[in-house]
């Protein structure tokens, strides 16, 4: 299948009913994070099947996918991207060197087209399988995290979030140190999605690799960070330490009223 006829393929599953759902949904109206987007109402299950049979498609198509109108067709780009990082990463291929050279193109792709992953579900759904991933396997591009750095450090919204949503990889991964790093780096972010994403990769270290180190970071940011993050951060904590936690947040916003 090529590039060409998985447009075809995704332009005769166009729903106009579920169309006008997703525009509200990924808030594209004049103004809001995805002004502008263009959707064609398929469902991410439908997207899902067509990016698996096109799992072959060569890396050079990818690009016609990743830059069309299209938000699904988009995604459909990026969903292939997943599934072929995948492919490379078995354990049989793992450090073979021309699988690391396909891993390395694959990743350069990625980071080549990341203004393509321009709303938070084709920033979700690809940034930790690919980027996230590569962190841990062998690769010959040199200063991987000062590229995840990079993009941590834009003043682009969507770069910020592959940042921080790439970590959720590496901490499942038992590593919590690039979570912790963007965490800090991003925690009083102007954006709610942002803090969505913040407090989200802090509630996965807590869970999976280091409950006291989130604690440190609240005891150093709950009073100020934004009340979003910090819900998601301690969604898992038993009540009792939730209450806590929001009561050192409600305190800081009872003073900061009375100045």
């Amino acid at each position: 299948m090529s590039s060409a006829e998985i447009i075809e393929a995704m332009m005769a599953l166009r729903n106009d009913a579920q169309r006008e759902i997703l525009m509200r949904f990924f808030k594209t109206a004049p103004g809001q994070y995805g002004e502008g987007d263009q959707f064609l109402g398929i469902k991410v299950p439908e997207t899902r099947f067509i990016a698996k049979t096109a799992v072959d498609l060569p890396l050079e198509e990818v690009p016609a996918l990743l830059t069309n109108t299209w938000h699904e067709v988009r995604l459909c780009g990026f969903l292939i991207l997943t599934y072929q990082m995948q492919q490379l990463c078995r354990k049989k291929v793992l450090n073979d060197a021309a699988t690391i050279e396909k891993r390395d193109r694959l990743v350069k792709l990625y980071l080549e087209y990341a203004d393509r992953a321009n709303n938070w579900d084709l920033v979700d759904l690809s940034a930790p399988k690919i980027l996230g991933q590569w962190m841990l396997v062998p690769s010959k591009i040199e200063n991987r995290v000062a590229i995840l750095d990079k993009l941590a450090e834009s003043d682009v919204l969507w770069h910020q979030r592959i940042a921080m949503v790439s970590t959720w990889k590496t901490t499942q991964a038992g590593d919590p140190t690039f979570a912790m790093r963007y965490a800090e780096r991003l925690v009083n972010h102007p954006h709610d999605l942002m803090h969505k994403a913040v407090g989200w990769m802090l509630r996965e270290v807590a869970h999976r690799c280091d409950k006291s180190m989130v604690e440190g970071f609240l005891v150093k940011h709950a009073a100020t960070m934004p009340r979003t993050a910090l819900r998601y951060a301690i969604e898992k904590f038993p009540e009792n330490e939730r209450q806590e936690w929001l009561t050192r947040k409600n305190v800081n916003k009872t003073a900061t009223i009375g100045r």
